[in-house]
């Protein structure tokens, strides 16, 4: 086993990797941004680095930096969690190309499979079918336009080097194909660090089907039951089940083998999982995920195996203690994913900003898996999760009672959440009956009642008179307390200012003609230029925050008289941007 980890990345999965390696008496490295100085994952570690910068680009997908802290820490092993650089083949060299483990598959299988093109056609050599799409690399939209003519629309675009819906974007005419390539780009580009996209026919009312795999050094590969997906808003999942129910067994098994097959035939090690699209009885293979998934946590609980535990033991040479048939699955476990993000009428907002306070539920079978502490601060520059809610019932209908039992007790103040929209889904007669699929949330469940929670601070509370401040001595981390005069208490805090905030709406002004950012984020298009026409509805610039990218539309129609951003410029929540008469 190793003796020192070190995890590349941040929020809950760091701190999921942290708890298994102590368990294991493994010590672990944490790095951080500067806008993380003080986040959680920092102070559960054995060690701490900083990495500097603040976006995601300058900091947790800095190489460089990433490794001089691997080089300070002496780590032996690297676990990269999910997102950022976890299928990045070249980042995964340059960690064993040091002598260093790198807990995830070899890098040859995620060039193999972390670029989606390529993944395909490993998949259809070992006879998996994938939905139909194209394999070349987009260069321009009139091959969207192409393809869509001859196939059929809607199509959807896709990062080659991505996944969880990061980069995917649906376009239903040859008219916004142009747009839609842009915006894909420019989302695979921010949490992936490439922009290369491909193309595929995209099915309208599918369940999202995955296989959990565990592959040994040794030749082993097992498949750990099923999971559905099909829970989602933006592409992007909200709640995830284990299993998948409501399918027969032998497409569950006929599943399974095709997740194993498309592991070996790429010499697939360590944890991965192979994601299907299942409508009318049959099933297409989509992609595979050469990481650790956020849903693990439902595999886990049905399955009784500690993934994470597998993942260190794999890495470190060990075959897998258990065969195919040793495998059991038991009952049902759900998992939903605390996002800060307003719901309010469908439109799932991000909401940026500080958590005033996290109570987590407790209870038989009920688990709460999180980067952040009350106090803690949701930034604009990355991932807006706040945590998984993970529950197991003996049966499904008794998870979806544990799971909404367990949000009733869940509390967050400061920030709206997705809570609301997660209850309506748990309490839906479809959801139940497994008449839902991908675009269920989106076309079918009313969100219009639906308000959000949790958006107002509430009044600041008496200033502690003893702080713990983090201190930098040649980038690397040591935590000491002090005590202060209370007068003084809140400027020695360590960590980001705090600021009230209320979550936006997806255009402002109130019908005053004065179009607002309705959350913090990065302009990184505008549509319009001053003497425009402009009806309500219309998207006056494109907003990113959290790596998702937001229309800000007006709210009335008019002429555009005043323009007040341009690309690349910072805004906060009720910004003015553009002003229409």
């Amino acid at each position: 086993m190793f003796s020192k980890v070190l995890i590349a990345n941040r929020g809950e999965i760091a701190v999921r990797v942290i708890r298994a390696c102590r368990e294991l008496g493994v010590a672990t490295v944490a790095v951080y941004s500067e806008l993380d100085r003080n986040a959680l994952h920092v102070r559960l570690a054995d060690e701490a680095y900083a990495l500097g910068g603040k976006t995601a680009a300058e900091s947790y997908l800095n190489t460089e930096a990433i490794l001089d802290a691997i080089e300070k820490s002496g780590a032996d092993a690297v676990h990269p969690g999910y997102g950022f650089f976890s299928e990045n083949a070249d980042f995964a060299r340059s960690i064993t190309d040091r002598g260093v483990a790198f807990i995830g598959p070899r890098p040859e299988a995620i060039e193999v499979m972390g670029d989606k093109i390529s993944a395909r056609e490993a998949a259809e050599k070992v006879g998996v079918s994938g939905v139909p799409g194209s394999t070349k690399l987009l260069t321009t939209a009139d091959e969207i336009v192409a393809f869509g003519t001859e196939n059929g629309w809607p199509i959807a675009i896709k990062a080659a080097y991505g996944g969880g819906g990061r980069g995917m974007k649906v376009v239903n005419n040859a008219d916004e194909a142009a747009d839609q390539l842009a915006s894909a780009k420019r989302e695979a580009t921010a949490y992936f660090g490439r922009d290369e996209c491909y193309m595929e026919r995209y099915l309208t009312k599918p369940r999202h089907v995955e296989v959990q795999i565990m592959a040994d050094s040794h030749g082993n590969c097992v498949y750990l039951g099923t999971r559905d997906c099909s829970a989602q808003r933006r592409h992007q999942k909200l709640i995830e089940e284990a299993p998948a129910a409501g399918i027969p067994d032998d497409i569950i098994a006929a599943m399974g083998d095709a997740a194993v097959a498309v592991a070996k035939g790429c010499d697939y090690v360590n944890a991965g999982t192979v994601e299907f699209l299942y409508e009318n009885g049959g099933f297409f293979y989509l992609e595979m995920n050469t990481r650790l998934q956020v849903e693990h946590p439902a595999t886990e609980m049905i399955t009784g195996i500690d993934l994470v535990e597998m993942q260190l033991r794999v890495a470190a040479g060990e075959a897998l203690p258990f065969t195919q048939d040793e495998v059991q699955v038991r009952g049902h476990s759900i998992e939903i994913r605390v996002n800060a993000e307003d719901p309010a009428g469908g439109a799932f907002l991000p909401c940026p900003g500080p958590i005033n306070t996290l109570k987590t539920p407790d209870g038989f079978a009920t688990r709460f898996d999180t980067g952040y502490d009350s106090g803690d601060e949701i930034s604009q520059f990355y991932d807006n999760l706040i945590g998984k809610l993970i529950v197991w019932g003996h049966d499904r209908p008794t998870a979806i009672a544990r799971a909404l039992r367990a949000l009733g007790e869940l509390t967050i103040e400061g920030v709206a959440t997705t809570i609301p929209a997660d209850i309506a889904i748990l309490e839906h007669p479809d959801f139940a009956a497994l008449k839902h699929s991908t675009k269920w949330v989106e076309d079918t469940l009313d969100l219009s009642g639906v308000g959000s929670t949790g958006a107002e601070a509430p009044a600041d509370d008496e200033p502690r008179v003893k702080r713990d401040l983090d201190v930098e001595v040649n980038g690397k981390r040591f935590s000491v307390s002090m005590w202060v005069p209370e007068s003084s208490a809140a400027s020695a805090s360590a960590g980001p200012a705090r600021t009230r905030r209320a979550a936006g709406a997806a255009s402002g002004g109130s019908n005053s003609g004065e179009v607002t950012a309705p959350m913090q984020g990065t302009i990184v298009k505008v549509n319009v230029a001053v003497g425009d026409k402009v009806e309500a509805g219309d998207a006056i610039v494109v907003l990113e925050a959290m790596k998702m990218e937001n229309n800000v539309g007006a709210e009335r129609s008019g002429t555009v008289t005043e323009i007040r951003v341009g690309e690349g410029d910072s805004v906060g929540s009720g910004d003015v941007v553009a002003i229409i008469n």
